[in-house]
């Protein structure tokens, strides 16, 4: 293969604060059992690259425990494979994607590398880009960088040559252009832009907002089959964990549930991940309550967001709105009395 991949997971995203005061956006949990990378590495891997570089940024610790070294996505090579390049900056205050200060700490990576081409892309688009496509598309019509869009909306990933990317990383002080993204915007003149258009399922989550609204998408079965593709598979870190209880007394009517939960109340258009424990006399509505989360009885949820390992005390009623969901942060205790 002729790329590259590089995945740029030092993009900050205020909208999604809640959610990564201890991790980053790359790995925030989606759709019951995945992280938003297992998308990007999915898409990768199945467009036929084997060469990859993880620019994280911090917290970047649940990252590494789940991609690891890159074995779920058979990137555990002795030739090529999975790279974790972490960044030296805690808080870069990146916003663009490709920042060229980032991946300059990292210089050798792009000098050793025999790929003609790279692809620079972010973790928190859930698509299935076909990248292999996306180069013939590039090399056909002569730009220096192309950009995937879909119906308009940037997918803010690109695709140009190893070299030129390494002429952008020696030059972009001199030039004033600090990442890839910021190239493409501003469209220098002395290069050619050209635009990739995707045509698949597509979501770009870079808020609260954009975070409930594509999960909730998941529920209809027609989006759900447009992004999981039998011939393009999601990938994910492999957990041995046995399959949901539904207790008797128990209803679950439009939901993902992951294996490893206990359910003995409602759950109604929501999605649960793994190990959640979900008591009698409980209803979750329009709820995404993540692994390990613990609700007990009698307790009255609708548009809530759970973190992991969040404790619900017995009683407690938490009712949001699909436009403002509650967010509870990681490891949150939820005391009946607390809640107003």
């Amino acid at each position: 293969m002729k790329l590259v991949a590089i995945i740029d997971a030092t993009v900050k995203l205020p909208g999604l604060e809640d959610l990564t005061l201890y991790r980053s956006a790359a790995s925030i949990p989606f759709a019951g059992r995945y992280r938003l990378i297992d998308f990007t590495l999915s898409n990768i891997v199945n467009s036929g690259i084997t060469s990859v570089g993880v620019f994280p940024s911090y917290p970047f610790v649940s990252l590494m425990d789940h991609i690891g070294r890159g074995k779920s996505w058979d990137l555990d090579r002795r030739k090529d494979g999975l790279f974790f390049l972490p960044v030296s900056t805690k808080d870069s205050g990146q916003m663009s994607v490709g920042g060229f200060a980032a991946l300059e700490e990292h210089m050798v990576f792009f000098e050793r590398s025999r790929q003609e081409y790279a692809v620079i892309t972010n973790c928190f688009t859930v698509s299935q880009i076909d990248y292999e496509d996306m180069l013939e598309s590039h090399i056909e019509s002569g730009a220096d960088v192309t950009e995937a869009v879909s119906n308009g909306q940037p997918l803010r990933s690109y695709i140009l040559k190893r070299s030129l990317l390494i002429e952008f990383l020696k030059n972009y002080r001199q030039n004033q252009v600090f990442s890839v993204e910021d190239c493409v915007r501003r469209k220098k003149s002395s290069y050619k832009f050209g635009v990739y258009e995707y045509e698949g399922y597509c979501a770009v989550i870079d808020s609260i907002d954009s975070y409930f609204k594509a999960s909730m998408d998941l529920l209809e079965p027609e989006k759900r089959n447009a992004l999981f593709l039998p011939e393009r598979p999601i990938y994910t870190k492999v957990k041995d964990e046995p399959p949901t209880r539904y207790m008797k007394g128990s209803s679950v009517k439009r939901a993902l549930v992951a294996n490893g939960s206990t359910i003995r109340g409602t759950v109604v258009d929501s999605i649960i991940s793994r190990a959640v424990v979900i008591k009698e006399n409980t209803k979750a509505d329009h709820c995404i309550i993540m692994q390990k989360c613990t609700i007990e009885e009698n307790c009255d949820l609708a548009y809530v967001i759970a973190d992991k390992n969040v404790f619900i005390e017995a009683g407690t009623v938490l009712k949001g709105t699909a436009e403002e969901p509650i967010v509870l942060r990681k490891g949150e205790r939820i005391l009946k009395e607390e809640v107003r």
